[in-house]
């Protein structure tokens, strides 16, 4: 049973990165063409509830799910000693955190209080892509 087990903890693991990862790369191009909106417009307003939408019911539990089953992936995979789970974790940690910036900038597009360019947002869209791909390598590849 511990072997089916895990499988059904990975495909949930899956599914919930994809979710994630999904959000991940969406948000950052709403805010691109949010930066044009001008605030208070009904356009404006749109972009407020999509990306708080967006955030608060698929982003963030798609997260906490992604972290839950994979903390139970590592522990039944005793996964804790492996150098590329490790460099993962790492990953995951700059995943953490353009997830908390996306966060922060969607408070301030909510308040009107955006101070950031377009350009900032194309060079945030792609920081998640950089991160996803290192930490597939490493999964799949387990260079160390």
């Amino acid at each position: 049973m511990t072997g089916e087990l895990y499988l059904w903890v990975k495909a949930a693991h899956v599914v919930s990165v994809i979710a994630w990862m999904a959000g991940m790369l969406y948000l950052p191009r709403l805010f691109v063409y949010h930066v044009g909106a001008i605030p208070g417009s009904v356009q404006s307003e749109t972009f407020k509830v999509m990306e708080r939408r967006l955030l608060r019911a698929i982003i963030n539990p798609a997260m906490i799910s992604a972290w839950v089953f994979g903390l139970w992936l590592a522990h039944l995979g005793g996964l804790w000693g492996a150098g590329w789970f490790h460099g993962k974790l790492l990953l995951l940690l700059g995943m953490q955190l353009i997830h908390a910036a996306y966060a922060r900038w969607r408070r301030r597009f909510a308040d009107d209080s955006n101070t950031n360019g377009e350009r900032v947002y194309r060079i945030a869209n792609e920081v998640p892509t950089v991160l996803m791909i290192g930490i597939v390598i490493l999964v799949i590849v387990k260079p160390f």
